[in-house]
């Protein structure tokens, strides 16, 4: 997808890839976690420079924390250069030290990149994600419960995104 709407039907793995999915992320904090799921990203030509874009996202993250009551945190950063709306996302078995905001352990980690010029495709991804994964306790419990990063973008599959 490029910076254009989302397209009605799409679904959230349309903006990910198996490669860019962690099912038990090696980094333990904030920091550590956005600088692995970067990685991933620059891996697979999402985002064109890591530091610019770890940095946007880790400054970010500090200023406003998007821990979630779900046991799920959204951090993001927009840039321009970026060719796509794309995320990563990082799973792990035991709570990740997030924030001091964090009301609920994150275990659960999707970082966005996003294009300067999308604000919209942006919403609706993160506005599916929220409503239609966090919300859904079946859906949540079978993220958990994937075994491996296919299994991860086969659920996201079932997840439709819709023009906010």
């Amino acid at each position: 997808m490029s910076n254009s709407p989302v397209i009605e039907g799409a679904s959230v793995a349309d903006f990910t890839h198996k490669a860019l999915i962690a099912p038990q992320l090696s980094e333990r904090d904030a920091a550590g976690v956005i600088q692995e799921l970067s990685h991933l990203l620059q891996q697979e030509a999402r985002i064109p420079d890591l530091l610019p874009f770890y940095h946007a996202a880790l400054n970010r993250e500090f200023l406003v924390s998007t821990a979630m009551d779900y046991g799920m945190a959204f951090p993001h950063a927009r840039l321009p250069g970026l060719k796509q709306l794309s995320f990563a996302l990082g799973r792990s078995a035991s709570p990740v030290l997030w924030s001091a905001q964090a009301v609920v352990p994150i275990r659960l980690v999707i970082l966005t990149a996003v294009p300067a010029t999308d604000a919209t495709a942006y919403l609706s991804l993160i506005s599916g994600l929220v409503s239609r994964m966090a919300k859904d306790p079946r859906r949540l419990e079978a993220l958990y419960a994937a075994s491996d990063a296919p299994g991860i973008l086969s659920i996201f599959r079932q997840i439709l995104v819709r023009r906010g």
